[in-house]
């Protein structure tokens, strides 16, 4: 059975920061493509930084210089590292494992609020 279980949000002011961590298990950890997703209120889920099983990573425009994604592959577990936090960073963030070859074998997370107050 595979789970995906988020932690690390939580009520921060703006400028502040937060680092979320998805422990996964039930799944070849690293060889899944391991996303962050957020939901805002009344808006469509988005993606919001993405690191391959090598490492790679690539950020949604809003995040880049920012957050910062990363993976332990011995702890089976990705971490988004999230600074100078605004107040649209509002929204509960999914952690989203995804195989790049094998497009039925994609998991999620319940989600982890983040809010941002000004």
């Amino acid at each position: 059975q595979v789970q995906l279980v988020e932690s690390g949000g939580g009520l921060v002011q703006a400028g502040g920061s937060l680092r979320l961590s998805c422990a996964a298990s039930g799944i070849t950890f690293g060889n899944y493509n391991m996303n962050w997703y957020r939901q805002a209120p009344g808006k469509q889920r988005e993606l919001v930084a993405v690191i391959s099983g090598g490492g790679t990573t690539t950020y949604e425009d809003s995040a880049k210089g920012r957050f910062t994604i990363s993976r332990d592959n011995a702890r089976n577990t990705v971490y988004l590292q999230m600074n100078s936090l605004k107040p649209e960073d509002t929204a509960v963030y999914y952690c989203n494992a995804e195989h790049p070859r094998i497009g039925r074998w994609n998991y999620w997370g319940q989600g982890t609020q983040v809010t941002v107050s000004s």
